[in-house]
């Protein structure tokens, strides 16, 4: 691994990125953080991203590509990746970044990396994601901080807003004009500016908030997007991803 880096930031190597993948079968783990930890000491940028989903997605994805598991020898499928799960455990504790992938197809997949890795963004600035979700389709398991937005009235009472999502004006200004939503947005505005530098002086080189409500389609989306244009004006560029919105 530290060969790899020395020479993709060799003079003339052309090589911006490069990226490893490691899996269960790939090399010894413990020679993998190693690694990682003398890369981490070098001028070099390391990011460390893991990805996961839930056992019987991962399931029907074998299943579907008739792919056998590496560590599958004679076991049940779902037992060789609850083997794996404990076998990548250190790898997943020393990630920058985990992306669930259990909702994701690839389209999605790309799409989320690309938000987080493309761009010009300088070295040293942390990439900040707004993320939105439905409470009813389970909690996302990538976060940082999630804050329950179900306090606030729902448009999905609205017989004229049940069709709408929070992107659409109509429901933003009828999330955004509640007394309680005012008061929270001033309160989470005061709390992020405390907590974006103090995370950024800490190193910390990722930060997802997720808004959560009953759905994910009305108030959360309408948070979420108030949120990221607060962001904005104070100079960040968030990403921001509505996993439920269409659900």
């Amino acid at each position: 691994m530290t060969k790899v880096s020395e020479l993709a930031q060799a003079p003339g190597s052309g090589y911006e990125r490069v990226g490893l993948v490691v899996g269960a079968s790939g090399p010894d783990h413990g020679e993998v953080l190693e690694s990682l930890r003398a890369l981490r000491a070098t001028d070099a940028r390391v990011r460390v991203l893991f990805l996961e989903a839930s056992t019987e997605v991962l399931v029907r994805r074998y299943e579907s590509t008739r792919r056998r598991h590496p560590l599958a020898d004679g076991d049940r499928l779902a037992d060789a990746i609850e083997r794996e799960r404990e076998l990548l455990e250190p790898v997943k504790a020393g990630a920058d970044l985990l992306i669930d992938t259990t909702e994701l197809n690839v389209h999605q997949l790309k799409a989320r990396i690309g938000d987080l890795f493309g761009g010009d963004r300088s070295d040293s600035a942390m990439q900040i994601t707004v993320e939105s979700f439905g409470y009813k389709h389970g909690l996302p398991l990538d976060v940082d901080l999630v804050l329950d937005c179900r306090f606030l009235p729902n448009p999905h009472w609205v017989d004229e807003l049940r069709p709408l999502s929070g992107r659409d004006q109509a429901v933003k200004d009828y999330v955004l004009e509640q007394p309680a939503a005012v008061a929270f947005l001033d309160h989470l505005n005061k709390l992020l500016r405390l907590l974006v530098p103090a995370y950024q002086h800490e190193g910390k080189s990722y930060l997802t908030i997720a808004f959560g409500c009953t759905g994910g389609r009305h108030r959360s989306v309408a948070i979420a997007e108030e949120v990221a244009d607060q962001l904005r004006a104070r100079g960040e560029r968030p990403a921001v991803s509505h996993r439920d919105i269409d659900r």
